[in-house]
């Protein structure tokens, strides 16, 4: 029997609070996720019909729905699916999705895939957003019609109310970056069974949540084909954190040329990370 889409909603974000508990997340977060179900089984209106006449407004101004929320709950609403807990649960999209997008064949999807670690057509709605795509090769037009094309397909919402957000700073990202390997090494983190690139479906993903300021962030090695196929599955560490009412990542390695061999650097802010350890040095 399927269940009342008020219901299924809550379920879902029930299911985000157990995982994030079971994996040790802030406890906050789980609390929120938890009082987000209820609130969400409470709400006298179905949430499809209250997005349909009042959008994301609608949701945040339930009790306790910020705009981050209120995100998961549209895309839940609206999707049926919620791509952090398709990430909490281990489980990626193939590049073949990417391929039915006019303009990404199957090999650009491949690299999206295996060079930046995209599995959702969330998470390559923001690299069609922040550049990485631009990076890739694929030129101004062809991005801007990804763009429109995952925007219409995902009802995508404007939540960037005011003022443009900055990204977190590189000591920031690269102090978790340092967390996340050091509990690693002490084997002190809870660990996944990623459906890729693992046929016998063994936990072997160390997983982290773990937050700075007002900013929470979840935390992987990289279990990409281009990640195996370089030895660097317990190198690249990719973090997914909160950026102004939608999720970002970015990922952190091993630099294995250049004047910053051997460091940790951030993919696509090499330069800020050279002007870092420049200052750190001193």
């Amino acid at each position: 029997m399927q269940l009342e889409p008020n219901t299924a909603i809550a379920a879902r974000l029930d299911e985000v609070a157990r995982i994030l508990a079971g994996q040790n997340a802030n406890p906050y977060r789980v609390k929120a996720y938890e009082r987000a179900a209820v609130t969400v089984r409470a709400c006298p209106e179905s949430l499809p019909a209250l997005i349909e006449k009042q959008g994301i407004d609608g949701l945040t101004s339930l009790p306790g729905i910020g705009d981050h929320l209120a995100r998961s709950i549209y895309q839940l609403a609206t999707t049926g699916r919620l791509p952090m807990l398709d990430r909490l649960r281990g489980k990626g999209e193939s590049a073949g999705l990417f391929a039915t997008l006019p303009g990404i064949g199957p090999k650009t999807a491949g690299r999206i895939r295996d060079e930046f670690g995209i599995q959702t057509l969330e998470e390559l709605e923001v690299a069609a957003h922040d550049g990485r795509l631009e990076r890739l090769g694929l030129g101004t037009k062809r991005v801007t019609g990804i763009r429109d094309l995952l925007g219409a397909r995902l009802g995508r919402i404007a939540l960037d109310r005011g003022p443009a957000v900055e990204p977190p700073d590189v000591a920031e990202i690269l102090d978790v970056d340092r967390q996340y390997r050091e509990e690693d090494a002490r084997d002190a983190l809870p660990r996944i069974a990623p459906r890729r690139f693992n046929p016998k479906h063994e936990a072997w993903l160390p997983i982290l949540h773990t937050r700075r300021g007002d900013r929470d962030y979840t935390v992987l090695y990289s279990n990409t084909a281009h990640a195996h196929a370089a030895g660097r599955t317990h190198d690249w560490v990719v973090l997914y954190f909160d950026g102004h009412g939608r999720e970002r990542q970015c990922t952190v390695i091993t630099a294995q040329r250049g004047p910053l061999r051997g460091q940790r650097l951030i993919r696509g802010r090499e330069d800020e990370c050279l002007n870092y350890y420049s200052r750190t040095r001193h």
